[in-house]
C-alpha cells in the first residue's frame, strides 16, 4: 500500500484547504515546529478510516470556534494494482465516498470495506478507540506513545495471527489445547491462578486449620486447669500461715508508737509556752532598759539647753550693739534715692515734650492722607449703590438659566425629529387658484409639515382627511407640548421673555459682578475698615491733635542741661537698689533681734522646765523602780533558758519523727497484711468454683476425640496437595511442549524481529509470548542477562517498540497485508549514538515500506537521505 494523496479542508487549524501530493515510496518526512499541523495530519489519517462519517463525536476536528465547519479530507493510495480514492466529510451533510479502480462505494459500505482491507474495526457507537484500530492503531505511533507496544499488539493480535497462516492450526490440531485447558480446569478446582487452595480443598484445608486450632484450645485449658491447683494449694498454704493474724501485732506496735508520740507532743507544747514566756521576757526587758535610757538622756539634754540660754543672751546684746550705724546708713540711702526720684520726674517731663512734637508732626500728615482717602471712598460708595441696585435688577438664577438653555435645546432637538417624521404636504397650484388647508388658505407654491391630523378643502371637489402615519409623531407632539410648559414656567420664573433676553441679562449681571468686584477692592484699599470707621478715624485724630497741643502747652520750662530720661533712670535704678539693700538690712536686722529675744525666753523655758522634771520625786522612783525590775527579769530568764535546754535535750532524745514514721510503717504494714488476706481468700474462693466448672467438662476425653479428627483431616489435605502438585507438574511438562512448537511457528516474525535487533543489539534476542507480545530482551546470547521490557529505560522501550512494529510490518507483507508506517515525532528520547543505529533500521525498513515521518527537530535527521516537507510552505501553497 502507497499512499500518493492527502487534503484536509476546515480542520482545525487547517481552515483553508491544504493538499500533499507526490508521497514517495520509504520514508516521507514533515517537519515544523510545535503547533504547526504535524500531528493534525496524523489526526487527520486517522479520522478518514477510524471514524464514521456519521458520528457526531468528532467536534474536536472542526476550527477553533468555527462550529459551523464541515471537516473533509480526501486520502488516495495504491494497493494491488488499483488506485483507491476515499473522501470523507464530517458533521455537515456528512459523507463517504469510496473509489477502487472502476468501482464505487459510499457510506456504510465504503466504511466496512476500508476496515476489512487495513485490518480493524468500527465502534458501534460514538469515538473510535484504540481497542478499535487494529493494524493500524500498531503501526501508527501517536506522539508519545511509541514505548507502548502490548496493548496495540493484544488489539491487533486476531490479524497478526492470521497472517502467519495456516501453521497456526498445527497447535489447535494436536488436541493439546483441548487436554491443557481439561487439566487447567481440575486445576482450577483445588487451585487458584496464583496457586492459593480453593473448592474442596480450601474448605479441607480451612476445616483441619479449624480441628487443630479446636485441639489447641483444648491443650491449653488443660494447662490452664493445672495451672489453676498449683495457684490454689499455694494460696491455702499461704493461708495456713495467717492464721495467727500478724497484722494485729502491728496495729498495737503502731498504738505504742501513737502514745509516745502523744507524751513528746506534751513536752512540745510546755516547750512552745515557756519559749513564748522566755520572748515576753526578753521585750520587757528592752522596755526597761530604753526606759533607763531615757532618764539618762533627760539629764544630757538639760546641760544642753543651759549652754543653748547662755549662748542665745550673748547673740542678742551682739545685736544691739549694731543697731546705731544700720540705722544711719539707710537714712542716708533715703535722701540719695528722693533726689534721684526728682531727677526722673523732670526727664519724663521733657521726654514728654519731644514726644508730644513728634505726635503732632505724624498726626498732621496722617490727617492729611485719611481726609483724601475719606473724599475718593465716599465717591466710590456712591457708584457701588447705583451699580448694586443695577444688578438687584438684572439678577437671574444661574440654575433656572441653565435649565431653560437645556430645555430650548431639547425642543430644538425635538423639532428637528418632527420635521424628520412629519408628513410633508408640498403644493404648486396654478395662478388664481387656491386651496385651504384647516382654514390657511395655499397659493402658489410650498411646503406645510403636518404633525397632527389636518383637513384639506379643495374647492368644487370636497376634503381631504390627512393622518400623520406612526405612533413618533403623537409622542413627539406630547414632547413638545410638555417642553413647551416647561419652557413657559422657567421664563416666568426668570421674568424674561425670551431666551435671548434671559442670557443678556445674565452677560450684564457678570459685567456687573466684575465691576462691583472691582470697585470693592479698590473700596478696601482706600478704607480697609469701611468708610464709616475712615470718617470717624479723621475725626478722632482731629481731636486727638487739639488735646495734644493743649498738654503740650501745659509743660513747664527746662534748663537745657537737664538729664535725659535713660541717665536718670539709671540713676534712680542704682539709688532705689542702694535703699532695698539698706532697708533689708535693717529689717533682718530688727528680725534677728526679735529672734534673739524669742530664743532667749525659749532656752530659759526648756532649762527651767526640764529641771523641774528631773530633780521630781515620782521621776526618781520610777527610776529606781525600772532597775528593779529589770535585774527580776534578767533572772527569770536565766531560769526559762534552763528549762528549755533541758526540755530540748528529751524531746530530742524521744525522736519525734521516728515515732511518725513508726506509726506510718506499722500502720501500713498492718493494713497490707489484712488487705492480701482478703483478696486472697476470694481468690480461693474463685479458684475452687472454677476448678469444679472446668472439672465438669472432661477436657482429657475430649482432647482425645479432637486429636483423632485433626489426623483425618490432616490426611485428606495432603491427598489433596498431591493431586494439586501432579497436575502443576504435567500442566508444566505440556506447557513446555506447546511452547517449543509455539517457537517453530513464531520463527517467521522472529526472524524479522532478530533482523533489525541485530543492528542495534548485535547478538541479542527479543522474547514473545503466546499472543506475539515482546516480553523480554535477552542480550550477550545467555539468559544470564535478560531484561523485563517494563524495566529497560523509556528511551530503550520506545526503540524496542518500533522494532517490533517494523517485524509485524514484514510479517504482514509477507502476508500480502498492506502496510503503512507513520512515526509522530518518534525516538525523542534516543541519544545521538542509539538514534543514529535507529536511523539505519528505518531506512532498512523503508526499503519494503512506505513510512511517514513527522517531527519537530529536523536537525536530527538530515542523514536520512531525504528532502524534508515544511509545514509552513504546505500551509502557504496553493492547492489545485
Amino acid at each position: 500500500m502507497k499512499l500518493q494523496r492527502l487534503r484536509v479542508e476546515q480542520l482545525r487549524q487547517f481552515r483553508q484547504p491544504v493538499e500533499i501530493d507526490a508521497l514517495e515510496d520509504g520514508i516521507t518526512l514533515f517537519t515544523g515546529p510545535n503547533e504547526s499541523g504535524k500531528s493534525t495530519l496524523v489526526q487527520a489519517i486517522r479520522a478518514a478510516f477510524f471514524e464514521r462519517y456519521k458520528s457526531g463525536s468528532v467536534d474536536d476536528l472542526q476550527p477553533w470556534g468555527d462550529s459551523s465547519a464541515a471537516p473533509e479530507i480526501t486520502l488516495e493510495f495504491h494497493w494491488q494494482g488499483e488506485q483507491w480514492r476515499l473522501a470523507k466529510r464530517f458533521l455537515k451533510k456528512p459523507r463517504c465516498d469510496l473509489q477502487v479502480g472502476s468501482q464505487s462505494f459510499s457510506g456504510d459500505d465504503a466504511e466496512e470495506r476500508l476496515a476489512e482491507l487495513l485490518g480493524f474495526q468500527f465502534p458501534g457507537r460514538g469515538a473510535s478507540k484504540p481497542e478499535h484500530w487494529g493494524i493500524p492503531g500498531l503501526l501508527w505511533i501517536e506522539q508519545g506513545a511509541g514505548q507502548e507496544v502490548q496493548q496495540a499488539v493484544t488489539y491487533a493480535g486476531d490479524h497478526l495471527k492470521s497472517a502467519l497462516g495456516s501453521t497456526l492450526g498445527e497447535v489447535a490440531s494436536t488436541g493439546g489445547d483441548e487436554l491443557i485447558a481439561c487439566l487447567e480446569s481440575d486445576r482450577a478446582k483445588l487451585l487458584t491462578g496464583t496457586g492459593r487452595p480453593t473448592g474442596e480443598y480450601k474448605a479441607a484445608q480451612e476445616k483441619q486449620e479449624s480441628l487443630a486450632s479446636a485441639l489447641a484450645n483444648t491443650s491449653q485449658q488443660i494447662a490452664d486447669y493445672a495451672q489453676l491447683v498449683d495457684r490454689l494449694a499455694e494460696l491455702r498454704d499461704q493461708q495456713r500461715q495467717d492464721r495467727d493474724k500478724p497484722w494485729v501485732d502491728y496495729r498495737n506496735q503502731a498504738a505504742e508508737a501513737e502514745n509516745r508520740l502523744w507524751e513528746v507532743a506534751a513536752w512540745q507544747r510546755d516547750q512552745a509556752r515557756e519559749q513564748q514566756e522566755l520572748t515576753a521576757c526578753r521585750d520587757s526587758q528592752e522596755l526597761f532598759r530604753r526606759q533607763l535610757q531615757g532618764f539618762a538622756n533627760q539629764q544630757a539634754d538639760l546641760e544642753e539647753r543651759r549652754a543653748a540660754h547662755q549662748r542665745a543672751v550673748a547673740d542678742q546684746e551682739r545685736l544691739r550693739e549694731q543697731s546705731d550705724a544700720i540705722r544711719t546708713h539707710t537714712e542716708k540711702a533715703k535722701s540719695v534715692y528722693e533726689n534721684a526720684r526728682e531727677q526722673v520726674r523732670l526727664a519724663q517731663q521733657k521726654e514728654l515734650g519731644d514726644r508730644l512734637r513728634r505726635d503732632l508732626e505724624q498726626l498732621d500728615t496722617r490727617l492729611a492722607d485719611d481726609a483724601r482717602r475719606l473724599e475718593q471712598a465716599k465717591v466710590l460708595l456712591e457708584g457701588l449703590g447705583r451699580q448694586r441696585e443695577a444688578l438687584q435688577a438684572n439678577s437671574v438664577d444661574g440654575a433656572d438659566l441653565k435649565r431653560l438653555q437645556q430645555a430650548v435645546r431639547q425642543q430644538q432637538d425635538l423639532a428637528i425629529e418632527e420635521r424628520a417624521a412629519a408628513t410633508r404636504v408640498q403644493f404648486h397650484l396654478q395662478p388664481g387658484k387656491a386651496l385651504a388647508l384647516n382654514g390657511e388658505s395655499l397659493e402658489g407654491q410650498g411646503e406645510r409639515l403636518l404633525l397632527e391630523a389636518a383637513t384639506l378643502d379643495i374647492p368644487g371637489t370636497g376634503q381631504l382627511r390627512i393622518l400623520p402615519g406612526g405612533q413618533d409623531l403623537a409622542e413627539l407632539a406630547r414632547k413638545r407640548g410638555q417642553l413647551a410648559d416647561r419652557i413657559d414656567g422657567l421664563l416666568n420664573t426668570l421674568r424674561v421673555a425670551s431666551l435671548e433676553e434671559a442670557e443678556e441679562r445674565a452677560e450684564t449681571c457678570r459685567r456687573l459682578g466684575e465691576e462691583i468686584a472691582s470697585a470693592e477692592k479698590t473700596l478696601d484699599i482706600l478704607a480697609p475698615l469701611g468708610v464709616d470707621t475712615l470718617a470717624q478715624s479723621v475725626a478722632l485724630d482731629t481731636k486727638r491733635r487739639e488735646e495734644l497741643r493743649q498738654q503740650q502747652g501745659q509743660l513747664p520750662a527746662l534748663a537745657d542741661d537737664q538729664p535725659t530720661l535713660p541717665v536718670a533712670e539709671a540713676e534712680l535704678e542704682i539709688a532705689n537698689t542702694e535703699l532695698q539693700q539698706a532697708e533689708t538690712a535693717a529689717a533682718r536686722h530688727a528680725s534677728d533681734i526679735q529672734l534673739a529675744e524669742q530664743a532667749v525666753r525659749t532656752a530659759e523655758t526648756e532649762r527651767d522646765k526640764l529641771s523641774r522634771a528631773i530633780e521630781a520625786p515620782e521621776r526618781q522612783q520610777q527610776q529606781a523602780e525600772a532597775n528593779r525590775q529589770l535585774i527580776d527579769l534578767q533572772a527569770r530568764e536565766s531560769a526559762l533558758q534552763q528549762s528549755i535546754a533541758a526540755r530540748e535535750a528529751q524531746i530530742s532524745a524521744a525522736n519525734p519523727d521516728i515515732l511518725q514514721q513508726d506509726i506510718d510503717r506499722f500502720t501500713r504494714t498492718a493494713n497490707e497484711l489484712e488487705r492480701v488476706a482478703s483478696e486472697r481468700e476470694r481468690e480461693i474462693l474463685t479458684l475452687e468454683s472454677k476448678l469444679d466448672t472446668m472439672g465438669a467438662l472432661g477436657l482429657e476425653e475430649t482432647r482425645a476425640e479432637q486429636a483423632l479428627a485433626v489426623e483425618q483431616s490432616e490426611r485428606r489435605c495432603a491427598e489433596f496437595s498431591r493431586r494439586a502438585a501432579a497436575l502443576d507438574l504435567l500442566l508444566a511438562m505440556l506447557r513446555e511442549k506447546r511452547q517449543a512448537l509455539t517457537r517453530r511457528l513464531h520463527a517467521p516474525l522472529q526472524r524479522h524481529l532478530n533482523h533489525y535487533l541485530q543492528l542495534l543489539f548485535p547478538g541479542a534476542q527479543l522474547e514473545m509470548d503466546d499472543d506475539l507480545v515482546p516480553q523480554r530482551l535477552l542480550r550477550g546470547g545467555t539468559s544470564a542477562d535478560v531484561t523485563a521490557l517494563d524495566a529497560l529505560s523509556f528511551g530503550a522501550r520506545e526503540q524496542m517498540g518500533l522494532i517490533s512494529r517494523l517485524a509485524y510490518a514484514d510479517m504482514l507483507r509477507e502476508a500480502d497485508r498492506p502496510t503503512l508506517i507513520i512515526l509522530d515525532d518518534a525516538l525523542v528520547h534516543s541519544d545521538s549514538q542509539r538514534l543514529a543505529q535507529m536511523k539505519r533500521i528505518l531506512f532498512d525498513a523503508a526499503t519494503r515500506h512506505q513510512i511517514l515521518l513527522f517531527t519537530c527537530h529536523p536537525e536530527n535527521w538530515r542523514d536520512l537521505g531525504v528532502a524534508p516537507r515544511d509545514m509552513q510552505a504546505l500551509k502557504l501553497a496553493v492547492p489545485s
